[in-house]
């Protein structure tokens, strides 16, 4: 059994590439996805959300690109890759 670290990390990648899967969000666009999808139950502080996506971004998993957000802010914006999309 894999321990509890490691089980954390895979649930939190699991449903950030699910969370991309739906099309390219920025960090922030991410967790607010992952809360509304869980109705509240899981809500993903700064501090595990951006080291998950630098681990995925290592893995190839996500690409990333800056770009301007809704409110006109300078973004960092993720999406899926080939790689990434086979691991769902």
């Amino acid at each position: 059994m894999a321990n509890a670290p490691e089980l954390l990390h895979g649930t939190l990648d699991t449903l950030i590439l699910k969370t991309l899967a739906g099309g390219r969000r920025h960090g922030y666009g991410i967790a607010r996805a992952i809360e509304e999808a869980t109705e509240g139950i899981v809500e993903i502080e700064d501090g595990s959300l951006y080291p998950a996506l630098y681990r995925l971004e290592r893995k190839t998993w996500l690409e990333a690109e800056w770009g301007t957000s809704e409110l006109g802010r300078r973004a960092k914006f993720y999406r899926l890759t080939p790689r990434g999309r086979k691991q769902l």
